[in-house]
């Protein structure tokens, strides 16, 4: 016991194996997300989700009344769970 910590040792690659994962195909999936998010942003009558982060025309989303607008996805992943947030959105007509 000398108080040393113990060796790290290397991480070896061609140990790991990923199984059918495709990271060609989820790179292109996040191209295509940013594209339309983009897109979106780019519209008079949008803004963000405030749990995904990602940009929505003001029809498709809710207000809550935590204070921030969600989308339908992170309607059904959130549920009846409150959030506290630390800057509410300011809420559209």
């Amino acid at each position: 016991m000398t108080g040393a910590f113990p060796v790290i040792s290397t991480f070896n690659v061609d140990k790991v194996q990923l199984g059918n994962f495709d990271f060609d195909q989820m790179i292109e999936s996040l191209r295509d997300l940013f594209a339309r998010d983009r897109q979106v942003a780019s519209q008079p009558e949008s803004t963000r989700c405030g749990l995904c982060y990602l940009h929505f025309p003001i029809t498709e989303l809710h207000y809550r009344d935590d204070g921030f607008y969600i989308c339908p996805s992170c309607t059904r992943s959130l549920g009846d769970h409150r959030l506290s947030m630390l800057r509410k959105q300011q809420r559209f007509p």
